[in-house]
């Protein structure tokens, strides 16, 4: 039986985690050493996903461990240069396995597909008649896929809504997509393209914009935990997070760093699993003020066992198909690493990943604050940065910390000593 729970996996070599995974994933030997190259994207690859390219530029690939999503187990690959990350979520995750892991639900992937109408002398009639016509309008949307209205998705609904802009009334028609397994921008974009002409024949207006929304809240992933206060250091613990989140709900100041602790796992896996990681940091901001006033994704409570209890609901649109995912490689071996089978599974782990970061970062602000959680990392980066070779790394680190000066002048002066008292 495939496990996440591998105590001491940071401990091991390199290529001991890569066999690991390897095993956990069913890879095959070529693409696990895919993993071992740091050349992985092929810059012909590369000149074919973008304009003017002049090189790659990689970043590091680590494993998260010990998450049990929904009863299954699942190894979570996330890209990202911030040191603590992926070790703070890791331990998240195994703080929440005595509550069972994290638990997490999808609505259907629908995407919102925005068609701007400008220029009519009476929006509400206008209004009236793009609803009066909707099977017209979204017969010629689902004309653009077939493939997608046979799996199942396709332009399912309309809506309009009436603007009130400093250049004058505007109707905004809302395409409802279902999108299966895609993110869904093209197929989206391609319908609101399409239906534009019929809505300013029907209406006698002039549309302008035709273009997908960011902005996904019909596409709401939610996860929940409960993590046991003994697991996580008692009830003073679980009454200093409930504490930080308060302020984060309460102070927007607060609440954009607190969200940011959440789009630090989310925007990992994603940038792992080839997604549109903009689209998912716009849509989760604007998720957090959608009742006017900018706020924490998350929720976080007691029980009545006094145990921790967090919950977090917020749009996440990623595909398993199209875009990047079927031509980047390690987006491809990603995806087999999760092993999920749909999108809605991708956002489940997402959400799930979202939840325990926030969870770390809010039980060490509130324990011994975050940059114990950093330090050693950090001052691997500064060690490096300022010279040191692989042999001479952990002995500048020891120093830098041990003196709590952790900065690129003090790590060449300790370099420096060091090389001059072995006389190298």
């Amino acid at each position: 039986m495939k496990t996440s729970r591998i105590p001491g996996f940071y401990k091991l070599p390199l290529e001991e985690r890569v066999k690991i995974v390897k095993e956990f994933a069913d890879l095959t030997d070529e693409e696990a050493e895919l993993l071992l190259k740091t050349g992985n994207l092929e810059l012909e690859v590369a000149d074919r996903m973008i304009e003017n390219v002049i090189g790659t530029w990689p970043l590091p690939l680590g494993i998260a461990v010990n998450f049990k999503i929904n009863g299954k187990d699942y190894l979570i690959p996330m890209a990202i240069e911030e040191p603590s990350v992926v070790a703070a979520a890791s331990n998240a995750a195994k703080m929440a396995l005595p509550g069972g892991g994290f638990f997490a639900e999808t609505t259907e992937p629908i995407m919102i597909g925005q068609v701007q109408l400008v220029d009519v002398k009476d929006p509400e009639e206008a209004k009236r008649i793009i609803l009066e016509n909707k099977d017209q309008i979204l017969e010629i949307a689902n004309e653009q896929d077939p493939i997608l209205v046979k799996l199942g998705g396709g332009a399912k609904d309309l809506e309009v809504r009436i603007l009130k802009t400093q250049v004058g009334p505007m109707v905004i028609t809302h395409l409802l997509v279902d999108v299966r397994d895609a993110m869904g921008a093209n197929a989206v974009n391609t319908m609101a393209e399409a239906v534009a002409p019929t809505i300013e024949r029907l209406t006698g207006g002039r549309v302008y914009l035709r273009i997908i929304s960011n902005l996904a809240d019909r596409r709401i992933a939610r996860a929940r935990a409960v993590f046991k206060k003994e697991a996580i250091g008692g009830e003073e613990v679980v009454d200093g997070i409930i504490a930080a989140y308060a302020f984060a709900a309460n102070d927007p100041y607060r609440a954009c760093t607190h969200n940011k602790g959440i789009m630090n796992g989310i925007v990992a896996l994603a940038r792992a699993t080839g997604q549109d990681t903009r689209a998912l940091e716009a849509g989760a901001h604007a998720y957090a003020a959608r009742n006017g006033r900018y706020t924490s994704l998350t929720r976080w409570w007691k029980n009545e066992n006094g145990d921790l209890e967090g919950y977090l609901e917020m749009p996440i649109a990623v595909g398993t198909v199209g875009g990047i995912t079927g031509v980047h490689p390690i987006a491809k071996l990603c995806l087999k690493i999760l092993g999920v089978k749909s999108a809605r599974e991708l956002a489940q782990v997402m959400v799930s990943l979202g939840l325990a970061q926030n969870f770390a970062a809010i039980r060490a602000l509130a324990t011994e604050g975050i940059q114990a959680g950093h330090m050693k990392l950090h001052a691997r980066n500064v060690a490096m940065a300022a010279g040191a070779k692989p042999e001479e790394v952990d002995l500048v680190v020891e120093r830098l910390i041990r003196e709590k000066k952790i900065r690129l002048d003090r790590a060449k002066e300790i370099l420096e000593e060091i090389r001059g008292s072995s006389g190298s």
